[in-house]
């Protein structure tokens, strides 16, 4: 009897503990009934275009359901992971977005701890109500998922609540923050609500969260008032402030410094101003530093190397930062990026600036004036994943030193200075390295022999020679213009390759290639860039060149090729430019080119074309640039061009032309093209999608100008030179508000100058000679600023800035202002006189600050989107470290 109790206990015992497996096995789950149709409903309610709820069936049980977690032991539902899956690849982002409404069936979740509907799209629709009567959250993350509206102020009554993330939502709004206060145990709040900047007092309650440790403030509209109400709050616990693209105008608080905890700290984009203070040394748990984008100057403080946790300092786009970069860098030991690009840094960097960062990985020195001397048999202890020293000075010498890095998945020595030879270990080296830019130095070689395998490849304008590389078939990016490469082209465009070819930009422009184009076009069906032009070729183009659908940009001008314009190109459906100038073709143009709606730039000069001017061309409503001249055109110019509305309307601010830029990680390809205005050839490239301009010059055209021309009011150049015009100037031109020039020399025109014309502020280039002009030439500074030659060979011309004189001052007065003028001849005089001379005054002194105001205007919409760019470049590199060092 003494052995049966643990006889009977050891049955039992194994009983409880084989039961309680099966409950804690999360494979033998059974959801809450219940709870399964309350998601049933909420799935319902939404909508889902990538199916990723797919898994959320009546006949499986929801805690195997996709994004459901339950618990472990009652099968209750604690868990929604509903945050976009793909909120870090953008090709792929918008087609898993959720959206539709959030149904109140969440209230059935009585035990649901944890919902994530960040990176989603629910259209502008207000935050539910009712989320505030979901008392077991403790996760609440709404961030990016297009909420709209006033926050509702229940939220206020979730007292267990940890995290809370509303952040980029444009268009949230809040009346009162106090219930912000109710949230005791909260550790993490991320916030950018467009009218935080009023609710000044809320912020000093921030102090009654004793356990707070991460503030997400960014995109508030905060400025310098709230500062000092953030100095008073109690951060004990603070680790992560984050008070980026914010309105503080003025230098870095001095209570900042207090917060001894922090170990993350971004200031990016805002107006901070003064100098970095040596006291930000005494952040000693900093790990993250990101003070980019604003408008700090003076030295980098030597206190820095006392933050011997730092792991990611970005200082870059301050332009006004200058010095040295101090030595003090190189204690920081467990440094992985360092990025000071875009400052005005002066000196060189040595062995010592290296000293102890064994661990860094990224290194962004670019636009500095920044000198690298170190020895030629260095070998840095650490290994770069990315180096961007575009427009530093890396040269004269090849860096040797380059060798030693493994890792290297990025490199950028563009500008760099470099005169040198490419060692031969270089390609070889290179082939592991996915993207290299070398452009715009002095670097020779041979690449005969050389195969090329990186993803983005940029050694334009340098002194490369010999044949054209071999590629492999990684290769997407192949930019090798403006060098001396030879031969013949077909070996490269027939080239056999281990694999398809996923080539889409191809630019070997300003080489002296020779030979034709081979009908080896099919095996580059990825290619949507194409750019041979300023070679020696010839021939015709081959009709395989129709098998490139996703053909964006065709660039073949300033070679020899001839023949027609094979209707195979019919099948490029996208094309969006097409310049031929400069060649021999001949021919018709194709009709399907003044029908290919997607055309923005149809650059065909200097060619043997003959024919009409098609009345298609209207529907090019995209059309920014039409360049025919100097074929033999004929027929009349059609009138209904009033209909491109491109040119009618003018630039317009933050359009993206696919046919010019091609976006790629941190990089775009930009097409250039060559524009003959003002009889001067110039380069556009950044610009060139603010230029609206019309050159039908040197043609055998003959009608009059359609008056609808005048609609034009975005249009710049306006050139019909040269050709058989007659009838006027339409009366309306003075409308065309943005013109700067206008050649209409050399045709059949008669009568007056439309008195209009002198409304033309912005003409700067005029040629109206060898027409048949009478009469005064109308009155405004523009005009009379201009070379009388402008006006030569009219003999019925008169008035400045010619010298003939008028004899008859009715030439140029309508009949009121005739009888006006006999009635009254002392009067008449004495207000012309007095307008002419306002406006000869008037103009003399300010003309200068508005004579190009639309240049400028384009000048400055380029850098708001550069600077968008920049953004855009900056957010994704920091995006891929934080994924690197994960919690950031």
């Amino acid at each position: 009897m003494r052995n049966s109790r643990p006889i009977i206990l050891f049955p039992l015992l194994c009983f409880l503990s084989s039961t309680i497996s099966i409950l804690c096995d999360p494979n033998t789950l059974v959801c809450n009934e219940k709870e399964k149709h309350a998601l049933l409903r909420f799935k319902q309610a939404l909508s889902d275009p990538g199916n990723r709820l797919s898994s959320w069936s009546v006949n499986q049980d929801c805690c195997r359901w996709e994004a459901v977690r339950c618990n472990n032991v009652t099968g209750r539902v604690v868990e929604l992971h509903l945050g976009n899956p793909y909120d870090n690849d953008y090709e792929f982002y918008s087609n898993f977005q959720l959206g539709g409404e959030i149904s109140p069936a969440l209230l059935a979740l009585e035990f649901l701890s944890y919902l994530n509907l960040s990176w989603n799209d629910f259209g502008g629709s207000p935050i539910p109500s009712f989320l505030g009567s979901m008392g077991s959250l403790r996760y609440l993350d709404l961030s990016s998922a297009g909420f709209r509206g006033l926050v509702p102020h229940l939220l206020g009554n979730l007292s267990t609540l940890r995290h809370l993330d509303l952040g980029d939502n444009d268009g949230l709004y809040v009346e009162n923050l106090g219930w912000i206060s109710h949230l005791a145990f909260l550790k993490y709040l991320g916030m950018n609500l467009v009218d935080l900047h009023r609710e000044v007092h809320w912020l000093e309650s921030v102090s009654m969260f004793p356990s707070l440790s991460e503030l997400h403030l960014s995109e508030c509209e905060l400025d310098s008032n709230m500062t000092s109400s953030l100095g008073y709050a109690n951060f004990t616990f603070l680790t992560f402030l984050y008070l980026s693209e914010n309105n503080f105008n003025q230098e870095i608080p001095n209570w900042l410094f207090n917060l001894s905890s922090l170990v993350s700290l971004s200031l990016f984009n805002n107006q901070f101003k003064g100098q970095i203070p040596e006291s930000l040394g005494q952040l000693k748990y900093l790990e993250y530093l990101d003070v980019s984008f604003n408008s700090f100057h003076g030295p980098i403080p030597t206190s820095i190397g006392n933050l011997s946790s730092l792991r990611y300092l970005v200082l870059c786009e301050n332009p006004l930062i200058n010095g040295t970069l101090p030595m003090s860098l190189g204690l920081l030991s467990n440094l992985e990026y360092l990025n000071v690009g875009g400052t005005s840094l002066t000196g060189t960097i040595s062995e010592v600036h290296f000293t102890a960062l064994s661990k860094l990985k990224d290194l962004l020195i670019y636009g500095t004036s920044l000198s690298f001397h170190v020895n030629s048999s260095w070998t840095p202890s650490f290994q770069l994943e990315y180096l961007e020293a575009d427009s530093s000075k890396m040269g004269p010498k090849f860096p040797a030193w380059l060798l030693t890095q493994k890792s290297l998945f990025y490199l950028d020595f563009s500008r760099s200075g470099i005169v040198d030879t490419a060692p031969n270990w270089f390609w070889k080296f290179a082939s592991y390295i996915q993207q290299i830019h070398l452009s715009d130095n002095q670097i020779s070689g041979d690449l005969s022999q050389v195969v090329l395998n990186n993803t983005i490849i940029d050694l334009s304008s340098n002194c490369f020679s010999g044949r054209l590389p071999r590629l492999s078939p990684n290769v997407i990016v192949l930019n090798i213009a403006n060098n001396s490469f030879s031969g013949q082209i077909s070996p490269f465009m027939c080239q056999k390759m281990n694999g398809r070819s996923k080539l889409e930009v191809l630019d070997i422009s300003i080489n002296a290639l020779s030979g034709e184009l081979s009908d080896c076009w099919m095996h580059w069906p990825s290619l949507t860039h194409v750019s041979l032009g300023s070679n020696n070729l010839s021939g015709k183009i081959p009709n395989s060149m129709g098998s490139l659908v996703r053909l964006k940009a065709l660039s073949l001008h300033n070679n020899s090729f001839y023949g027609d314009i094979p209707s195979s190109l019919e099948n490029c459906k996208v094309l969006g430019l097409i310049n031929l100038s400069d060649n021999k073709f001949s021919g018709i143009i194709p009709r399907w080119i003044f029908e290919r709606t997607t055309l923005i730039i149809i650059h065909l000069r200097s060619n043997k074309f003959m024919g009409k001017i098609p009345p298609q061309v209207c529907q090019l409503s995209s059309l920014i640039v039409l360049d025919l001249a100097d074929n033999s055109l004929s027929g009349s110019i059609p009138k209904c061009l009033n209909n491109i509305s491109a040119m009618a309307a003018g630039p317009i601010r933050g359009i993206w032309y696919d046919a010019l830029e091609a976006g790629y990680d941190y990089e775009y390809y930009m097409e250039s093209l060559v524009l003959d205005i003002k009889g001067r050839k110039a380069k556009y490239e950044e610009i060139l999608k603010y230029v609206r301009m019309i050159d039908l010059s040197s043609n055998n055209l003959s009608g009059s100008i359609p008056i609808e021309i005048s609609s034009l009011f975005g249009l710049q150049f306006l050139n019909l030179s040269r050709n058989h015009l007659t009838g006027r100037i339409p009366e309306k031109i003075g409308v065309m508000a943005s013109l700067e020039s206008l050649d209409l020399s050399r045709n059949h025109l008669s009568s007056e100058i439309p008195q209009s014309m002198s409304n033309l502020t912005f003409l700067d280039d005029l040629d109206l000679s060898f027409n048949n002009f009478s009469g005064r030439i109308p009155s405004s500074t523009q005009l009379q600023s201009l070379d009388p030659l402008s006006f030569f060979g009219n003999p019925k011309l008169c008035g400045a800035p010619l010298t003939k004189n008028c004899t008859k001052d009715e030439e140029t007065l309508g009949p009121t202002a005739v009888e006006e003028n006999r009635e009254f001849p002392e009067i008449s005089w004495f207000y012309i006189g007095m307008g002419s001379g306002f406006i000869v005054g008037f103009w003399g002194v300010c003309g200068a600050l508005f004579f190009k105001r639309a240049w400028r205007h384009a000048y400055f919409q380029f850098l708001y989107d550069m600077r968008d760019r920049t953004y855009v470049a900056i957010a994704i590199k920091l995006k891929w470290f934080h994924q690197k060092l994960g919690r950031y």
